[in-house]
């Protein structure tokens, strides 16, 4: 069974992607692989073509990912309204539960 990796985009806090790799899950974040400041379609194709969820605050992405029916999945958090100890919980648990295949054009609201 191969196992969820995620990407972070840049609205998120840092600080979830270290958690996570402190848990032992595969992170990437938008400033480590040369995106900072770039627009949604990048990030977009980046996810898309390394098969990573991306984790984000950025609503944009939910609209993307109905559009699309082939992508890794979405995990999205509204700015705000959970700590960032919340959504690595969240995070956590999704990695636990999904298989690759499960999280296939899912959304998932953390």
């Amino acid at each position: 069974m191969s196992r969820l990796r995620f990407h972070l985009d840049e609205n998120a806090d840092p600080d979830i992607a270290a958690a996570l790799r402190r848990r032992g899950i595969d992170m990437t974040t938008t400033q480590e692989v040369g995106l900072r400041t770039a627009k949604d379609d990048p990030q977009w194709s980046f996810v898309l073509r390394e098969r990573r969820v991306l984790v984000t605050h950025d609503a944009g992405f939910i609209t993307r990912a109905q559009n699309t029916p082939d992508h890794p999945g979405v995990a999205f958090c509204q700015t705000g309204s959970r700590s960032i100890g919340q959504i690595i919980q969240m995070l956590v648990l999704i990695y636990e539960v999904y298989t690759v295949e499960e999280m296939a054009g899912r959304i998932e609201y953390v």
